[in-house]
This record gives structure tokens, sequence and C-alpha cells, in this order.
């Protein structure tokens, strides 16, 4: 078959099994699973993928933060093969809040079309990655190696508009525990040490930072989860928790934590306190979209009637754990319309990840996904 004939086929294939994979994707919308619990989501498709030929395994490694992760493969002896990304985990209250139930089927679809236009010459896996909203899976997958040595990595993330571009940013969640000395706050025989002091301290001091040291795109939120328990009391341990971002890895890992770290370690000297600081939340890495997949990405959502925004290779929108990936293979992720001006996290997106609109989109997803996957490996092996 020449491509235009496997492109037909592959839209075929998901037509032809476009009725099942809405019905999984409505079971995984009524059934929602948090990061890292996705029990019945790991079964139904991993039971599902086997159905079409392909290997699964769950499970991975060893580490506990992949106990709900699977594969699905076939052909992986070619010389060349594709990674077609879903995800399954819900939000707490929200349900399919993020639209991850139709994450899912459009992977799936897309790799079972691709493996039976392209089963000869090119390997497919369907990698089912967990708890994206949480410790983010993919962060631990690119760590055990799980995505070297494909040619790339898809995935289509539902939206309230169609886009194609732009970045995410690089975050490295951080939490600073100063420790004082408590004493009566009227004694007038001890003062104590302020663990409280030197945590508004800091808050202070990363504000003027942001302004006068951080390079351009740093954001740090931070709030107090710790800060004594009666103000007649001089606290003598104080917490901050930050959300720690930066353009890339580099401004994130080079120049934002050190000043913040270093910074925290001076004050805690000035006042005579000590201080201990850990990531409680892994890197997730900014995102590197492959330009050639986005051209692709591009060219086959506008023929499909989408015509997707393009967005500036610096226009970052929060963070996601697909910017690892994207550090380990050629990677892309589109956002692909459920519903206008829709915004992720909602009760009105859970309802749209839902509808017949969001499951029709979905199969769309899967066409556009596949249609480029074939498009890419023409590319690969010219």
């Amino acid at each position: 078959m020449n491509l235009k004939e496997r492109e037909s086929r592959a839209c075929a294939i998901i037509d032809g099994i476009q009725d099942e994979l809405k019905r999984i994707s409505l079971f995984l919308h009524d059934n929602p699973e948090l990061g890292q619990h996705e029990d019945r989501a790991v079964e139904t498709i991993s039971r599902y993928m086997a159905q079409h030929g392909f290997d699964t395994a769950v499970g991975l490694t060893k580490r506990s933060e992949l106990r709900t992760a699977m594969r699905a493969d076939i052909g992986l002896e070619r010389l060349h093969k594709l990674a077609f990304l879903g995800e399954y985990d819900a939000l707490p209250e929200l349900g399919h809040g993020c639209g991850h139930n139709l994450i899912a089927i459009m992977s799936m679809g897309a790799a079972i079309a691709f493996s039976q236009t392209c089963r000869d010459t090119w390997g497919t896996t369907f990698f089912g990655c967990p708890a994206e909203e949480t410790i983010g899976g993919k962060v631990y997958m690119a760590e055990e190696g799980l995505f070297k040595g494909y040619d790339g990595a898809l995935i289509i993330h539902p939206g309230g508009e169609n886009e194609v571009g732009g970045t995410s940013l690089a975050t490295h969640p951080l939490e600073v525990i100063f420790h004082g000395r408590s004493c009566h706050i009227a004694s007038l025989t001890d003062s104590g040490v302020n663990a409280l002091d030197c945590a508004v301290d800091l808050y202070q001091s990363i504000k003027t930072m942001k302004i006068d040291t951080f390079p351009k795109g740093a954001i740090v939120g931070a709030i107090f989860t710790q800060a004594g328990t009666a103000p007649n009391v001089v606290t003598d341990t104080a917490t901050l928790r930050m959300t720690v971002r930066g353009a890339t890895v580099a401004d994130l890992e080079n120049i934002i934590l050190p000043a913040i770290k270093s910074k925290a370690q001076r004050i805690a000297m000035d006042y005579g306190a000590t201080v201990e600081m850990h990531h409680y939340e892994p890197l997730f890495k900014d995102m590197r979209q492959d330009e050639r997949l986005l051209s692709l990405f591009d060219e086959v959502m506008t023929d499909f009637g989408e015509s997707p925004r393009k967005l500036p290779p610096n226009e970052a929108d929060g963070s996601t754990d697909v910017g690892n990936v994207s550090y380990e293979v050629p990677t892309a992720q589109p956002t692909l319309n459920i519903g206008d001006h829709l915004e992720a996290h909602t009760p009105e997106f859970a309802c749209a990840a839902g509808s017949e609109y969001g499951l029709s989109q979905a199969i769309k997803g899967a066409k556009i996904m596949a249609i480029v996957a074939l498009r890419y490996a023409e590319l690969v092996n010219a």
C-alpha cells in the first residue's frame, strides 16, 4: 500500500473499533481512579490491547511509582518504533476533569491502526502512563529508560480549543522547614529562635528575587503549612511549601532553586536556626516539542477541519510529565477541542469528557494521530 492507502486503512480500522473505544472511555469516565490506583483502567486497557495482538505488561519495573504503569507492544524487533502515550488517572472529586479517559482511547486507537498498517516495518507501543496529575508517572518511566530507542512519542490532550506548539514549564516543588527554639513570647530571660520569622523572611525575599534575580518565566507559589501552635509561644518549626517553576530545566536547577536554597540557609544562619529542604515532588522538565511532528499535526488537524492555533515555542501553560519524555525522544502534544472555551480541572470539563461530542472528537483525534504517525514514519524512512 502507498501512504494514502495506509492512511485510509488506518481511519477505517479506527471507525471499525470506535464503539469499543467509546465504551472503554465511558467506563473510565464513570469509574474514575486517582493516580497510582488506576487498577480497573489498566486491566480494561490491557485486556483490550491484548485482543488486538499486543503483548502487554503491567508494572514495568519494581518501582512502586509504576505499579499501574503498563505497555502494549507489537514488533519491537523492528529497526524503527513509535510510542503512543496514554493517561487514565482522574482528579479528586472532579473525576475526569482533565479528559484522561479521552487521551487513553486516542492513543489506543492510533496505536492499533498504526500497528496494523505498518506491522512489517515499524514497531508500536502503547504506554499507559499513571498519575500524571500527581507524581508524574512519565518522570519515573523516563528515568527507567523506557522511552529510549523510540523514533517518536505522540499524545493529544483534549482542551477548549485547538492548539499546536508551545511548551511547558519545568517544575520541581520544594519544601523548606526552619527549626528554631520555642519559649514564652514574653520571657525576660530567653528570646528563643523564631522559625516563623525565618519562613516569613524567605517568603518576602523570594518576592524580591522574582523581580531582581530570577530569569524570565520564573514562577514561585508558596504557602505556610506549619507556622506555630499558639501566638504566645515562639514558633520552633515553620514550613514553606513551594511550587517552583522555570522556563527550562537549566533555569530552574541552575539558577532559581540554588538561589532559593542559598537564601534559606543564610536566613537560618542569621537567626541561629537550622533549615532542612527537600523536593516533595519529582522534577517535571520543560517540553521540547519536535518541529517535524508539530508541522504534521498542524497539517493533519487542518485536513480534519480543526485549524489549530499555532503557539510560539516559548509560550508555556502549566507543567506536564510529557516534558520528561521530550528530553528522551522526539515528542509532540497538540490540543484538540472538545468544547469551546472549556477550562481543564472544572466540572464542565469533566462533563465534556463524557459527552458524545467529546467521544467523537477523541475518535477524530485517534485518526489524526494515526495519520501523523504514518507520515512521520515516511519521513524517518526517507
